[in-house]
Order: structure tokens, then C-alpha cells, then sequence
């Protein structure tokens, strides 16, 4: 049954180092955080994980039919309430339990969701969830790992009630339960502690970072589309592939397919591969995830924001100060190295209710509370509003705002000045107005 998928073609010692990683956290009965760069491969190592029993079997051994791995993609429930994305998670469990010809449980689990569903209520479903996670935990002693890739497209809209039932979910299952979120930053850097409270415990310095390439996976990609295209790419224009890409595994498949496609007869290879649209669209989604602090720190090539320089490090961009795909760097210089000051426009569209900066869209990156306040901001330029007025606007849905404090507006002021201000300690947009408020300026 996995052979349908992609993934269970791959050899059993794919991304052996990063599963390793992944199964000593589930091992000890630990969640953890995988986090890469967009095209590095987290999907396709947590579809490794759900769908190639080779891969389950090297890491665990007899023990891998006792391990269950439910694969969730969230940029399918992107602003979807709890209710639904509840209820995503409680039906994905249900068809990965068929896919693995777990009959059984298949059976009992998936009467327990149509049972509970059926009330179209919250708290019923969730009681459901818990009754599901019981049995297979506690009755079938069967661990329970929910792989939740694309975990930032969630992010805005993520609440403390969704940490608070998986950590219900957990206390039920204890060790016999973990979730592994794939960001392309860890999830502290872009929650407030109160929405990650409930659930920070067991993803605390949890943290796998993964590397901008994996040589069996990009091989075996390879192989596998010349194979089916019947066509060969010559060697030396694959490992003139290699360098150019870094690796990265979306950039060489990408790449590999522009040359079968268009001959391998190019006089500079590195032009070539920047006028494929596929291509390029990979570069901008790699930027747009990047901080105007990180953004600048690429562009001038020094690296004296601290903060900036060990994410670039962490996720393998940089290297001793050297940016590890020449082909990311030849598109940066082009499209942005003599625009950025055009390009650094921070505005606020009320038809998508989003906030852009140049053609980056910064509220994908913020929670709700950062875009309430930066939204408001941008809607009174060059105003002065006072810390009262904020505290309104960013917690005016509680029914009492009198226990925000000023460290927490403080707090919020200098987490959004870290997104938006290419150097957070000398702020441009964002300004402290001293004994007033703060103000936006454009």
C-alpha cells in the first residue's frame, strides 16, 4: 500500500543522520522542531517518516510496527479554526491508519470520528480525539507521532487552545505521543509565550536543524527522472549543478529538469538556470522568508547582527561568512542589491488585510498580535499613539485589559522590530517616542 507513494521508493538510509535525530526525540517520548530553509527537504523527510517502511525499519527495527507516523501538510487548513484543523488532524489519523493496513485500528479509530463528528461540536470532537489516542495508546501500545510540515502557514492563526489539546493529547498518551513541527524558524521566534506555554516543555531546545543537502536523496531524485524521461544529464553538468544549487534538493531537481528539457548546450549555466521561472520562484520564497535584518546582512556581506548571523549559520546559508548557494547569491544581487531602498516599503492592504514589504508579505510572519499592532500603526502614520491606545487595539477582545502590563506592549514592540527593521537596535520604522507612545515612520 505505502509504494503509492513517491517516498517509499527512496533507499532505507535517506536523511540518515536527520531520522536519526527525529527517532531519538520519539524514543524518549519528546516532541521536537525540524527547521530548514524552503526546498531543503523537510517534506520530503517527514513523508520518508509516514511512507517508506525501509526507512521506519533502519531506525527502529521490529519496533517500527509499533511506531505510527500521521503526516499533516497545514498550508491544507491555513486560517481554518481549531474546530477544523481538529478535525483534519483526527480524520488524517484515521486514513494513515488504512494506508498502513492497520484494519483494526482503522476500524476503531474512524468509528470514533464519524461517532463524534456528527454533533459538529468542539468539545464532542475533541473528546473523540482523546478516546482515539487512549486506545491506541494505552489499549493497542501503539506510539502516535503527528508530523505537522508547513507548520508556519499555520502560524497566524494558531491559538493557545491548540498547544493546550496537545498537551491534553499528550498527558494521556505520556510517552506514546509526540508531534514534530517542520518550520523554517523555531517556533519561539514567532509565538508569544502564552500561546506556546502549554506545550513548550516538550519542544524546548528540541531543535534539528537540516542541512541545505542530502547526497542519497538528491542522487536517487535524479536517477529517478532521467529514468523516467530517458534521458541523461552528463556529469560535469551535474556537478556544475551541484555548486550553483548548494545542494538544495528542490533547486537540483528543478534545475536537472530545465537542462533535459532545453538541451545541455548552455554557454553559462548559472544565467540559464535564473530565467527559469520555477527556478526563480524557489530563490523568492527562500528571500521572502528571510528577515530585513538577515536580508541585509546577504546583501552587504558582513555579518554584525549577531542575532542574523547564527540564523544564516543554523540553516546553512552561510558559511564562515560565505553564501553556501551562488546561485541564491547571483539572484539577490540582481533583483535586489541596487533596489532595496525601493523595495523596503512597509504598507498595509485592507482588501487582503495583509501588510507588504516591497513584494515580501512581512504578516505571514507575524502573530496576531504583532500584525494587530503593526496594522494599526500603518493605518495612523507618523502619528504618536500612546501605550493605552496599543493595548486597546492589540488585547481589545479580552474582557479586561488590566493586567497588560507595559513590559508586554515593551516586549511585542521589540519582537515586531526584530521583522521589520533591518537593524532592531537602532530602529527606523518602529520609534520610541520617550514618556508618550511610539510611532510608524513610512
Amino acid at each position: 500500500m505505502e509504494l503509492e507513494h513517491f517516498e517509499a521508493l527512496y533507499p532505507g538510509s535517506a536523511r540518515l543522520a536527520e531520522v536519526g535525530q527525529i527517532v531519538h526525540f520519539v524514543k524518549e517520548g519528546s516532541s521536537c522542531q525540524l527547521i530548514g530553509l524552503p526546498g531543503s527537504g523537510r517534506s520530503t523527510l517527514l513523508s520518508l517518516l509516514a511512507h517508506n517502511r525501509q526507512v521506519r525499519m533502519q531506525h527502529f527495527g521490529e519496533r517500527h510496527k509499533s511506531i505510527h507516523f500521521v503526516l499533516n501538510n497545514f498550508s491544507e487548513v491555513r486560517k481554518r479554526s481549531l474546530f477544523d484543523v481538529m478535525k483534519f488532524l483526527f480524520l488524517n489519523l484515521t486514513e494513515s491508519l488504512r494506508e498502513r493496513r492497520m484494519l483494526e485500528e482503522n476500524k476503531a479509530v474512524g468509528d470514533i470520528f464519524r461517532e463524534h463528528l456528527k454533533f459538529n461540536d468542539e468539545l464532542i470532537l475533541f473528546q473523540g480525539f482523546k478516546e482515539a489516542i487512549d486506545y491506541l495508546g494505552l489499549e493497542k501500545e501503539i506510539t502516535v507521532v503527528f508530523l505537522f510540515d508547513r507548520f508556519e502557514e499555520y502560524i497566524p492563526t494558531v491559538t493557545d487552545a491548540f498547544f493546550t489539546n496537545l498537551r491534553t493529547l499528550r498527558n494521556r498518551a505520556k510517552y506514546k505521543f509526540s508531534v514534530v513541527f517542520s518550520l523554517y524558524r523555531p517556533l519561539e521566534t514567532f509565538l508569544e509565550n502564552t500561546v506556546l506555554a502549554d506545550y513548550y516543555e516538550f519542544v524546548a531546545g528540541h531543535i534539528i536543524y537540516l542541512p541545505l543537502s542530502d547526497t542519497k536523496t538528491t542522487d536517487f531524485r535524479v536517477a529517478y527522472i532521467e529514468k523516467i524521461t530517458e534521458k541523461k544529464v552528463k556529469k560535469e553538468v551535474l556537478v556544475q549543478i551541484g555548486e550553483l544549487t548548494g545542494g538544495v534538493g528542490r533547486l537540483v531537481k528543478l534545475a536537472v529538469e530545465a537542462v533535459l528539457v532545453h538541451g545541455e548546450g548552455q554557454k553559462d549555466l548559472s544565467n540559464f538556470l535564473l530565467r527559469q521561472k520555477t527556478i526563480k520562484n524557489a530563490l523568492v520564497e527562500i528571500w521572502s522568508i528571510l528577515t530585513p535584518a538577515e536580508q541585509a546582512c546577504l546583501l552587504r556581506g558582513t555579518y554584525d547582527d549577531a542575532e542574523a548571523a547564527v540564523y544564516l549559520e543554523q540553516v546553512g546559508l552561510v558559511r564562515e561568512k560565505k553564501i553556501q548557494i551562488p546561485l541564491f547569491a547571483s539572484f539577490m544581487q540582481a533583483e535586489f542589491g541596487q533596489q532595496r531602498a525601493e523595495n523596503g516599503h512597509i504598507a498595509y492592504d485592507p482588501h487582503t488585510n495583509t501588510i507588504r514589504k516591497g513584494e515580501d508579505v512581512l504578516s505571514d510572519q507575524l502573530t496576531g498580535s504583532e500584525f494587530r499592532l503593526l496594522a494599526y500603526l500603518l493605518q495612523n502614520p507618523e502619528r504618536i499613539v500612546e501605550r493605552e491606545e496599543l493595548i486597546a487595539t492589540v488585547w481589545g477582545e479580552n474582557k479586561s485589559t488590566a493586567g497588560i502590563t507595559d513590559q508586554a506592549i515593551d516586549q511585542l514592540i521589540f519582537r515586531l522590530r526584530k521583522k521589520i527593521e533591518e537593524d532592531s537596535n537602532n530602529p527606523v520604522h518602529l520609534q520610541t517616542v520617550k514618556g508618550r507612545g511610539f510611532k510608524f515612520v513610512s
